[in-house]
């Protein structure tokens, strides 16, 4: 039977249409923008489609070894604040999603202040210089690890999504919490840890303010930071250029594409990285699922 498409129907594909068009284009224009020649960019003639193909911008980020240094770090850091937050938050959220737990209240009390009061930057830092983690890994992957948002999340998503029976069923052929909690509500929380798993991995990877305070070697700075300098360090070569004019508007010129080629250099592991995530989203779902 053929569907029917009433006024109301065709309003909202018209309306979604227009926020895909929204979200799309932002992201098509940087692709080719950065392979358009920057003055016609500049002027509004590149709209749709690539105008003076060059790759220049390109080959010169490429060329930058410091790039290549800073992908690496990027993920291992990223990594590494991923699985570290994973395995501090979700076995705390099994625990606060047990309706048999004492002190509940107060120990969510505690947590949820955290949410709202913190030490600041300069406490923060002399903390972590009282540490001895000031330009190491540690300074990036273990502050924030411990996120409470994601704690809710995952422990709301335990209480209200495994069924508790499953876990009393487990208990009562012998599991302990901890084997409860391995064996039987991770496997059915595999959407959960994809979805905390995604939202860890893009916060740490789109940061460099840390890294920016408390890294202070160049062999071990993020990607973002990385990309920062380039983008900084042409844009001043560019505007204190005395030289050959000719010379000074290929610099221009090659700064000005940069812009955009950072953008997608720092975008584009992520946006791989999503559609893998995704299908664990829906597997997840389908697992966790009370089938009658």
């Amino acid at each position: 039977m053929k569907q029917k498409f009433n006024a109301f129907d065709v309003l909202l594909y018209t309306l979604m249409i227009l926020i895909l068009l929204a979200v799309i284009y932002p992201l098509w224009f940087i692709i080719i923008a950065s392979v358009s020649e920057p003055s016609l960019t500049n002027t509004g003639q590149v709209l749709l489609l690539p105008k003076g193909f060059t790759v220049a911008g390109y080959a010169m980020a490429l060329k930058e070894q410091s790039i290549w240094t800073g992908y690496l770090n990027s993920i291992v850091y990223t990594a590494l604040y991923t699985c570290i937050g994973l395995v501090l938050i979700l076995p705390a959220a099994y625990g606060l999603s047990q309706r048999d737990l004492k002190l509940k209240k107060p120990l969510m009390g505690i947590f949820m202040v955290t949410m709202f009061f913190g030490g600041g930057l300069i406490p923060t830092y002399l903390l972590i210089k009282g540490l001895g983690m000031l330009n190491t890994l540690w300074a990036l992957v273990l502050p924030g690890s411990v996120s409470v948002y994601n704690m809710i999340v995952a422990r709301t998503f335990f209480a209200t999504t495994i069924p508790y029976e499953i876990q009393e069923a487990a208990k009562i052929d012998g599991c302990n919490d901890y084997t409860t909690f391995l064996r039987i509500v991770l496997p059915l929380s595999k959407a959960i840890v994809a979805v905390l798993a995604l939202w860890y991995a893009v916060g740490m990877w789109n940061s460099y303010f840390n890294a920016l305070v408390y890294i202070s070697s160049e062999s071990k700075y993020p990607l973002q930071l990385v990309l920062r300098e380039i983008l900084f360090r042409n844009e001043q070569l560019a505007s204190s250029f005395d030289g050959d004019p000719k010379s000074y508007e290929e610099l221009y010129r090659t700064s000005q594409l940069l812009r955009y080629v950072v953008m997608i250099v720092a975008s584009v592991p992520m946006l791989m990285a999503y559609p893998f995530v995704q299908k664990f989203f829906v597997k997840g779902v389908m697992i966790g699922s009370v089938k009658g």
